[in-house]
């Protein structure tokens, strides 16, 4: 799973391609070594990374404080840390 990998603390970092704007929340599959993730929101005022970390709090049975952006605040290429995820839970989102 190139696209999430475990640090030293025990949270995932997750590396994401994003894809504002889509009809519907989903998630797509791989973009190289990123999970894409296809989201309604628009990319302005930051609804898209707001809808982003909900999305990936409740995909991954996890408190929004415990999802945060690491990088690509204004990027379509963005990286995001989980703490208390379950890596088979989030290995499993490729599979939805």
């Amino acid at each position: 799973m190139s696209w999430c990998v475990q640090a030293a603390d025990g949270s995932l970092i997750l590396t994401l391609h994003i894809q504002p704007g889509a009809r519907k929340t989903e998630i797509v599959g791989l973009h190289g070594e990123a999970l894409k993730i296809r989201l309604a929101a628009p990319p302005v005022d930051g609804k898209a990374n707001a809808a982003l970390l909900g999305f990936l709090a409740k995909a991954c049975g996890v408190s929004k404080s415990a999802v945060e952006l690491l990088s690509g605040d204004t990027s379509r290429a963005k990286r995001v840390r989980l703490r208390g995820g379950d890596p088979a839970r989030v290995a499993g989102l490729l599979e939805t």
